[in-house]
């Protein structure tokens, strides 16, 4: 059991350190605008308070953060110039050293937020008529 913890926590570690490295790439000047969207996209769902699917709910809670994210990283960074991605990795690996205080992405939460209550509306919508 301890073997699967520690295995589950290094994966959260890697995908928590692509995502850093993926909210430095967007933000480079030579990435392109394909690999720069599908960051943003990322980035700002992983780094969102909110998730689309809230992990409260059995299986598909957690479906989105085992399947979604991990997709995503991995589209952004085979998208990604060499150039690009490997200096952002130097300044995650920096970061990571620090221990610095990950950012949080509100406008996604705000975005997810208004995504739920949409969804409400149109099931509200189809079942009260």
């Amino acid at each position: 059991m301890n073997r699967i913890l520690g295995r589950l926590r290094g994966w959260a570690k890697k995908l928590k350190r692509q995502t850093m490295v993926l909210w430095l790439c967007y933000q480079h000047p030579q990435t392109p605008w394909l690999p720069k969207l599908i960051s943003i996209l990322v980035v700002a769902y992983a780094l969102s308070p909110i998730d689309l699917v809230p992990d409260f709910i059995p299986i598909l809670g957690y479906l989105d953060d085992l399947i979604l994210l991990p997709l995503g990283i991995l589209l952004a960074i085979r998208l990604m110039p060499a150039q690009v991605l490997e200096e952002c990795q130097l300044k995650a690996t920096e970061w990571e050293a620090n221990h610095a205080k990950r950012p949080v992405n509100r406008v996604a939460a705000v975005i997810v937020v208004l995504v739920w209550l949409v969804a409400l509306g149109i099931l509200a919508a189809c079942f009260l008529k």
